[in-house]
């Protein structure tokens, strides 16, 4: 009886050890990201926990919230056209960052006038925001009407 008891027990350790044990799969989806929205890191700041992205449609403030450090001059990828809590791929640092989108379609002086508001101390601390040839001409994104 022992003999039994202690080859069921050593079988089902086997069975949980060999059953547990499996290989990690890495998707590459490099190709879903880059057929996204892309937009360059204009401005970043670790105190705010926020970095400001330039798209084809205008300036999107990000919320940080991961602690990912995005810098500027970062390449970015995601969908940067609506308010809410998303992954974006970092293509310059090779990783996917979570970020909440708080404002979106800005021009450059809005963006700048809610970079101030939502880092109240940004101009006094002597913030700046990089402008880029094309900040004044931007498409206007096209949006569905609500049906109600």
């Amino acid at each position: 009886m022992k003999k039994i008891f202690t080859y069921s027990i050593v079988a089902v350790l086997v069975a949980v050890l060999f059953t547990s044990c499996a290989k990690e799969r890495i998707y590459d989806t490099r190709s879903s990201w880059l057929s996204q929205e892309s937009g360059d890191v204009v401005f970043s700041d670790n105190s705010c926990g926020l970095y400001i992205v330039e798209t084809n449609y205008g300036y999107t403030i990000v919320q940080n919230f991961d602690g990912l450090r995005t810098y500027e001059g970062d390449v970015m990828y995601g969908n940067f056209g609506g308010y809410g809590t998303r992954d974006f791929f970092n293509y310059t640092a090779n990783i996917v960052t979570r970020g909440k989108v708080v404002e979106y379609d800005l021009t450059y002086n809005e963006a700048w006038s809610a970079l101030d508001y939502y880092c109240p101390l940004g101009k006094a601390n002597g913030f700046k925001m990089t402008q880029s040839a094309t900040s004044q001409s931007k498409i206007l994104r096209i949006t569905t009407p609500v049906k109600q």
